[in-house]
């Protein structure tokens, strides 16, 4: 394999190619033109082909230096990129925070989280990636963020998983619907209902089926939708029901717009918490945010 270019080597270079000149090289270098001359020879040995070729006393690029411009060129910029943003982390109270988090914990729990943690780091760039909790591991497995707001993934994901609560699904219905009215479940109609149900990829979606599977009956949803605010709404209307945990419509509840009944006699319940790369230290900031969370999660319990 071969080596890596010295970064002096392609700066130098660059500087040759811009400005035509050992001279003037040298001297936006602060070095001498023998050591920019003896830069250059190391670099055409070290790639194996002539680069530069001399008109008087103008330097100019061969092909193969033309072609070796564009990458340098691209180096040099990705380094300088590089060395801005490390600067700015560098700056003292100044870090950076990428989170993942499904829909739901957009809406109920970062809002609160974010306005303290904003209180003990005002200079963090903070960035969020939307998505369910198949869709956070993978971005966490690919370094796209940190830290993620999600379900509990399998025992099989190299995941940390840091618990904040526990909630309960249950049927969701609107008031005028025949088992708010009696206050129980048939559980011959149930597989009989129109159901508006979260996304099939969901963590959620699987845990329902496979509940509802023990119990030997199928669940036809009508409408599929990645949106909780929309389903209630849906729901509302009375045009189906749907399986959620009651804190994601407490006001409703509270305002007698939706009703929930259990699903059974048997539980359905789902952990939250924060999920890490397994085994990473985390940042003073990603423990406060974690913190915080298990602050706001005390409300959902």
């Amino acid at each position: 394999m071969s080596q890596p270019i010295d970064s002096r080597q392609l700066r130098a270079f660059a500087s040759l190619a811009r400005t035509g000149s050992f001279t003037l090289a040298a001297k936006e270098l602060h070095l001498t033109q023998s050591a920019i001359s003896h830069s250059m020879k190391a670099l055409e040995r070290e790639i194996g082909c002539r680069i530069l070729d001399k008109m008087g006393k103008k330097v100019v690029l061969t092909e193969a230096g033309e072609a070796l411009l564009v990458h340098v060129e691209r180096i040099l910029a990705e380094m300088s990129l590089a060395r801005a943003e490390l600067d700015q982390l560098g700056k003292w109270g100044q870090t950076r925070l990428r989170l993942g988090a499904s829909a739901t914990a957009c809406a109920h729990i970062l809002p609160t989280v974010l306005r303290e943690f904003r209180e003990s780091f005002p200079q963090c760039i903070i960035s969020i990636e939307p998505g369910d909790t198949p869709d956070m591991i993978a971005a966490l497995r690919d370094r796209r963020i940190d830290l993620a707001v999600n379900l509990e993934p399998r025992r099989d994901e190299p995941l940390a998983f840091r618990p904040l609560f526990t909630d309960e699904l249950a049927f969701v219905l609107s008031p005028t619907h025949p088992w708010a009215r009696a206050g129980r479940v048939e559980r011959t109609q149930i597989a009989k209902q129109h159901y508006i149900l979260y996304g099939k990829r969901s963590y959620t979606a699987e845990m329902i089926e496979g509940y509802f599977r023990e119990e030997d009956i199928v669940l036809h949803s009508s409408i599929d939708l990645g949106s909780m605010e929309a389903i209630k709404e849906l729901v509302k209307l009375g045009l189906g029901i749907s399986i959620l945990a009651a804190w994601m419509c407490r006001k409703e509840i509270e305002a007698r717009a939706l009703v929930t009944l259990p699903l059974g006699k048997r539980k359905l319940r789902r952990r939250w918490g924060v999920l890490h790369w397994r085994g990473r230290r985390l940042s003073l900031a990603e423990e406060t945010f974690i913190g915080l969370c298990e602050q706001v999660a005390e409300r959902f319990s």
